[in-house]
């Protein structure tokens, strides 16, 4: 069974719930604030058979998430797989972001990030097949943009995270792997003007929209390989290694003359 936090509000979360659930998988859900959108969904799915349940609650509350497991372990007795694409961000000019800001997403997305899979993995180490814990980054913390320092701090986190839980819950159970994926642009915001998302195609190497369903892909992709652990997966279209043309011609001119 998998466990998709931030799944319930139809964003990232839920399109890899769904790819799960395709794949056979029974589900937990989870919501923090779209509650009443996690009921309908999961009575929706459990209406066509595939096995549902829905917690709710703040993901850096340590309470809550203890007894989500303790829920979890009570319904399906194991927990094979934990995606955590719950997250915060809020844009802010440098000049306008608070210590209150900072701490805000700080404990979202760090320590939800860390409570969840501390306590889902030390769940998983004693299941004699393991399990597969997949964090949610950012493909920007490399080449980060302007007035989110507050989220890029908080999400900068997520490399190290990976790679610490990865060998901390390895030695624990050979068989529980963590990786991440680091989406690029997908979803952008309603009323996004054209213009914006133009410059945002020309800037992906791929010359293509990201999508919510890219990320689901991923993230199966990464709970369901058995030699891979550690590992930050960039599903960015490439962004994080090209920065275009014009930034080409800055760097070499003569190339565009």
């Amino acid at each position: 069974m998998a466990w998709i936090t931030g799944s319930a509000a139809d964003r990232v979360g839920r399109a890899i719930a769904k790819r799960f659930a395709v794949r056979g998988y029974r589900i937990v859900l989870h919501a923090n604030q779209s509650i009443e959108d996690g009921k309908r969904l999961a009575k929706l799915w459990n209406d066509l058979g595939i096995e549902t349940m829905l917690v709710h609650g703040p993901i850096e509350d340590e309470a809550c998430v203890r007894n989500w497991i303790d829920q979890i372990m009570a319904r399906f007795g194991r927990l094979d797989v934990l995606v955590h694409a719950a997250a915060v961000w809020e844009p802010m000019t440098l000049e306008n972001t608070t210590s209150k800001l900072v701490i805000e997403q700080l404990m979202s997305n760090t320590l939800g990030s860390f409570l969840c899979s501390q306590h889902a993995g030390l769940a998983m180490t004693k299941q004699s097949t393991g399990g597969a814990i997949v964090l949610t980054g950012d493909w920007a913390i490399a080449r980060p943009y302007q007035d989110f320092v507050a989220y890029f701090a908080s999400k900068g986190s997520i490399p190290t995270l990976t790679r610490t839980l990865a060998v901390e819950l390895a030695d624990r159970n050979p068989r529980v792997r963590v990786n991440a994926v680091l989406p690029g642009p997908v979803m952008l915001a309603e009323g996004t003007p054209d213009r914006t998302q133009q410059a945002i195609l020309q800037e992906c190497l791929l010359q293509r929209a990201g999508t919510a369903d890219h990320v689901a892909q991923a993230a199966v992709f990464l709970a369901e390989h058995e030699f891979i652990t550690g590992v930050c997966l960039p599903v960015d279209g490439g962004r994080s290694i090209y920065a275009g043309k014009i930034a080409d011609a800055i760097a070499h001119p003569s190339l565009f003359n």
